[in-house]
């Protein structure tokens, strides 16, 4: 709890935030600023850019940037970034990886890239008189809106589509442009927003002055003008696929036939319970975001898309799906992504620029394909141990590590501990026992 509430707080020296913060919250504030200053950049211009990123900024938090290697999509073999702070996600990732690369790899494309905005407005006049003058205000919109939208047509993309909408029947007086737009490879908020706050002023200078409507039509307020981070038309397939008899050897304990029936079962299920799909997905999403992040993108959008997506029937489901036609295994995944590999951090921030040289400075459609990938890769590690050992005994041998951290063992002791529970349960007491046995005899310990 704060002692004090702080005036300027935003206008203060960055030593100085972390210092106020540091004494008013810590019961060490010297080695509370150390500990934060020590994550700082070494490079003085890296750090600028960095804390431009965000306001109030007193330090950089760290996540683990790893690779999962061995991914083969449409042919082209690509090791891929993740961030991500979960233990076993890269690892199941690229165990997926490997599986599927020797099986014909992930097949991928893209569904649409169309992106949605929306011009939210109110006025007195009737949908029918709107409908009338749509062709003349349509053409007022887009000329107006040249300065902003002839860059990116000169680049293949623009406005694709504009439509008005009805939703008087539900809130008075309601109406909304419905607008789409290609924003080619970059994400394309601000692009978006931008022709639509323009939108909305030549909507309402348009009705204002247009000569046929009377002056309670001409009664116009624009409420909000905002691109929607609902995609569904911009929108990625990755799929695998190979003969039932090719599962041979996945599990110990049941053959090719057995597994197939029992995975798909378990996408079924995460179909039917929703309470089972929110799992489902998270798992897809321990892939989708750490390559989102990874590459500068928006996780929080892309997840906020998704989830909507799985929701389009009226009850949430399962993004991915299975199949058993005849002697043949079919998994896919069918999930909106609008993502860019030009402006916002993408190319700003250091590490998602060396994301992108690592996956070949790929195209958006292309970065949409490998992060499609890469969730289903996930799902299928996921689903794969949840049907065979079970998900614990995985993630816990990964947790592992981070359990002997937390209880600082030194390197001698995590190697035998690593040793120790190779065949053995993980639990934070049975390690916490080990350890505490293994510093009282370590000459019989292990």
């Amino acid at each position: 709890m704060s002692k004090k509430t702080i005036q300027g707080f935003s206008k203060m020296e960055k030593s100085e935030k972390l210092q106020w913060v540091a004494n008013q919250f810590s019961t060490d504030p010297d080695q509370f600023v150390q500990t934060l200053s020590s994550f700082g950049h070494p490079d003085e211009q890296i750090q600028r850019v960095i804390d431009g990123f965000s306001e109030n900024t007193i330090s950089n938090f760290v996540m683990p940037y790893g690779i999962a290697p061995n991914f083969l999509i449409n042919q082209n073999w690509y090791s891929v970034p993740m961030v991500i702070e979960e233990s076993s996600v890269v690892a199941a990732a690229s165990s997926a990886a490997k599986f599927w690369s020797t099986r014909g790899g992930f097949q991928t494309r893209i569904i649409n890239t169309l992106k949605v905005g929306q011009v939210h407005f109110t006025w007195n006049g009737s949908f029918s008189q709107l409908e009338i003058l749509f062709p003349e205000l349509r053409k007022a919109l887009i000329s107006e809106s040249k300065a902003i939208t002839a860059n990116m047509e000169q680049r293949g993309g623009g406005i694709s589509d504009i439509r008005i909408l009805d939703f008087s029947d539900l809130e008075p007086r309601y109406f909304q442009l419905s607008v789409r737009f290609q924003t080619c490879d970059s994400m394309g908020a601000n692009f978006i927003n931008s022709v639509l706050e323009s939108f909305g002023q030549t909507l309402i200078s348009f009705i204002e002055s247009h000569p046929s409507l009377s002056d309670n039509e001409r009664d116009v307020t624009v409420v909000m003008a905002i691109l929607s981070n609902y995609t569904p038309e911009c929108l990625v397939r990755a799929e695998v696929s190979c003969p039932i008899a090719d599962l041979q050897g996945v599990c110990d304990d049941l053959d090719a036939q057995a597994f197939a029936k029992k995975f798909n079962q378990a996408v079924k299920i995460a179909h039917l319970d929703p309470y089972r799909a929110t799992t489902h997905n998270k798992g897809i999403y321990n892939g989708i975001d750490a390559v989102v992040l990874a590459t500068g993108n928006d996780f929080r959008a892309i997840e906020a898309a998704g989830h909507t997506y799985a929701s389009r029937s009226g009850q949430y489901r399962s993004l991915s799906s299975c199949s058993l036609e005849g002697e043949r295994f079919h998994f896919w995944l069918e999930v909106p992504l609008a993502v860019g590999t030009v402006g916002g951090l993408t190319r700003l921030h250091p590490l998602a620029d060396k994301s992108l040289e690592m996956l070949g400075n790929p195209s958006a459609e292309e970065l949409m394909m490998i992060i499609a990938a890469t969730g289903l890769a996930q799902n299928f590690a996921a689903l794969k141990s949840l049907v065979t050992t079970g998900i614990q005994k995985g993630h816990m041998k990964m947790h592992l590590m981070n359990i002997l951290h937390h209880l600082l063992a030194k390197p001698e002791e995590i190697l035998k501990a690593t040793l120790y529970f190779e065949n053995k349960a993980v639990s934070f007491n049975a390690v916490r026992d080990y350890l505490k046995e293994l510093r009282a005899s370590p000459q019989t310990a292990g």
